[in-house]
């Protein structure tokens, strides 16, 4: 076989590759987006691949009554928003300190935060139900917010390659002029981090409308359920409406699709910018 004939072969194995990873991806999509337009009777004796013999938004306009979506839509709004700027602010912030300073609990504070994404979330998930309690948090919009708004190790490390290209002598001269540290975080470092913060951002919002354990566990009220919870309205021991429940999940994902597809390249830029940066 020659050199040729091997890279073509190989590139059609590739190519393949992607296919299958495309088929299991896209199936169980599929098969969501054609329950939805169907009745009753098709999903029972339809194959879930076929068709809808006719293209109805029945089941969507019920999904969207009977899960009260706008409330839904409501609360994952106020979550993403408020999350997303303190979490951004929070995290470029801490980035800032730990490049720009030298203080003895540097590296303790890097270990914590790594200690933090090792240890496996449900092994400390009573001590912070506790703490959500204590602060009389729980079955608020609190709750979420103040555990969507912590910072994590991966996105300081992101801000930190930004940061580090950053050239020292800007914040030497801001201080000459009577800059504050706060003056030149938000007015020299902070601007300068934009493309990281719209990655991470976008990113995070992501997280937090596909999640459903946290606002679940933390705000059972039904006027404070999210998009991702308010599925849980067409589950029931008894049995469930699978076209409500196929159109209850499409409504729940065309945001995300929607903030992926008109954001993806600014996603893709902001984590191939700081790659290259570190």
């Amino acid at each position: 076989m020659t050199l040729r004939a091997r890279f073509n072969f190989s590139r059609m194995l590739i190519y393949l590759l992607f296919l299958v990873i495309s088929a299991i991806v896209l199936f169980p999509v599929a098969i969501n987006v054609f329950t939805a337009f169907k009745t009753p009777m098709e999903v029972m004796t339809s194959s879930p691949l076929s068709l809808p013999d006719q293209w109805q938004l029945s089941n969507i306009i019920s999904a969207f009554d009977k899960g009260n979506m706008s409330v839904g839509f409501k609360n994952t709004f106020i979550l993403v928003v408020i999350s997303v700027v303190v979490n951004t602010v929070l995290g470029s912030m801490t980035a800032y300190v730990l490049h720009r300073f030298d203080f003895k609990l540097k590296s303790s504070i890097f270990a914590l935060f790594f200690a933090a994404m090792v240890v496996p979330f449900y092994t400390t998930e009573v001590s912070r139900f506790q703490i959500i309690k204590s602060l009389d948090l729980y079955d608020t919009l609190g709750a979420p917010l103040l555990i969507y708004a912590g910072t994590d190790l991966l996105q300081i490390f992101i801000f930190l390659q930004f940061i580090q290209k950053i050239s020292t002598q800007l914040d030497e001269s801001a201080m000459i002029d009577g800059a504050s540290y706060f003056k030149i975080y938000f007015r020299i470092i902070f601007p300068l981090l934009l493309p990281a913060s719209a990655t991470l951002a976008i990113i995070k919002a992501v997280d937090i409308m596909n999640d459903m354990y946290i606002p679940y566990l933390y705000m059972p009220s039904k006027d404070l359920h999210t998009l991702s919870t308010a599925l849980m309205t067409f589950v029931s021991s008894r049995g469930s409406d699978w076209g409500q429940l196929a159109a209850a999940i499409l409504i729940v994902m065309l945001p995300t699709i929607i903030i992926y597809l008109s954001m993806q390249k600014v996603i893709m830029s902001g984590i191939a910018e700081g790659a290259v940066k570190g």
